[in-house]
């Protein structure tokens, strides 16, 4: 597995963009004013679609970072209620027929699709983010969301008043399983007296389990009446419903992929999230069109980790650095995750 620190150079910043990319921007499939023959970067989004206030509206900022830098014509496409994987390789061959270079997937679920679409457009560079795809012209961006969430259990742990901390996961798959195993880690080997509660809304992405708030808020409160007071959802549009419970029981929600406390559409419940498990999408959305633009594409496997700015937790909310020892619990823990003296569970 190839590390990327070259790549990492030229993503770090991007997540933060955040909503001010989604803000900005225009409807899905809108193009940019590009004189060039050659297209810019197109996104198709996972399920939750664009205004997720996490992981899709993370690769939109990445799009639009590479729009502005190169005046790029670009491209998003919102997925449809009850796709089949037919639906996505349609959707992924006429983004490459129309010009577009680089093409990327949003999700794992595009993984059947790009297998059997990417070796029939050898000259376009294929991106998918959270999947391995083998291939000549696909590069698999990857992140270590197991050592993100380890400092949010880290941070739990610390800002727990009742020894009772929750995970909410949209959909019982592995990758949500690296969040919740990282998160109760992290709670553990900081405080072993917390209990951490475990929830996954559905066990399919088509009922709904990335893009449903009232199933996070209704588990949401299920945990909060078993007296958790910090929430860590890992459910895409759904951890939307998981915050605003957790503000309106006045408890501290964690935030997931971007920093949903500077989000305007969660700005009623900011106070109330205390920290975000970062994953810089944008990042490698961005660092997959430079290469191509640069005439070098990046293809393999591209690792975000901790160790390259990849994964991160934010400090924006200023009661962060309020909770006696939290912040000095997290800066130790990054260092031991950095220097291998802790390893991170995936399962």
């Amino acid at each position: 597995m190839r590390r990327i620190s070259k790549l990492t150079r030229v993503a770090v910043g991007v997540a933060s963009l955040g909503l001010v990319a989604t803000a900005c921007g225009g409807t899905s499939g809108e193009s940019g004013g590009s004189d060039s023959k050659d297209r810019g970067v197109a996104i198709a989004y996972d399920v939750g679609g664009k205004g997720d206030q996490s992981f899709n509206d993370a690769a939109y900022a990445g799009l639009t970072k590479a729009k502005d830098e190169y005046g790029y014509t670009t491209a998003d496409i919102e997925p449809t209620e009850g796709e089949t994987d037919a639906d996505k390789e349609q959707r992924l061959a006429s983004l490459a027929k129309q010009g577009y270079n680089p093409v990327i997937g949003v999700g794992f679920a595009y993984g059947p699709a790009m297998k059997a679409v990417a070796p029939k457009y050898p000259d376009t560079t294929f991106g998918i983010v959270d999947s391995v795809v083998e291939g000549k012209n696909v590069a698999s961006l990857v992140f270590a969301e197991e050592q993100a969430s380890y400092l949010a259990g880290v941070a739990a742990a610390k800002a727990t008043k009742s020894n009772v901390v929750g995970f909410v996961g949209g959909v019982d798959v592995p990758l949500i399983h690296k969040f919740e195993a990282g998160y109760k880690q992290g709670v553990q080997d900081t405080n072993s007296k917390v209990k951490v509660l475990s929830q996954y809304l559905t066990q399919t992405a088509e009922e709904g389990g990335f893009s449903s708030p009232d199933k996070g808020k209704a588990a949401a409160e299920g945990q909060i009446e078993k007296k958790a007071d910090v929430l860590y959802a890992a459910a895409g549009l759904s951890g939307q419903g998981v915050i605003e419970a957790a503000a309106k029981a006045k408890v501290w929600a964690i935030g997931v992929d971007s920093d949903q406390y500077k989000q305007a559409a969660l700005a009623p419940y900011k106070n109330y999230i205390l920290t975000s498990a970062l994953k810089d999408v944008g990042g490698a959305v961005y660092a997959l069109s430079k290469s191509v633009h640069d005439d070098k594409p990046l293809t393999g496997t591209q690792t975000f980790d901790l160790k390259v700015n990849g994964v991160g937790l934010s400090e924006t909310n200023p009661e962060y650095a309020k909770i006696p020892g939290l912040k000095d619990a997290v800066n130790k823990a990054k260092e031991g995750i950095d220097n291998g003296s802790i390893k991170v569970k995936t399962e």
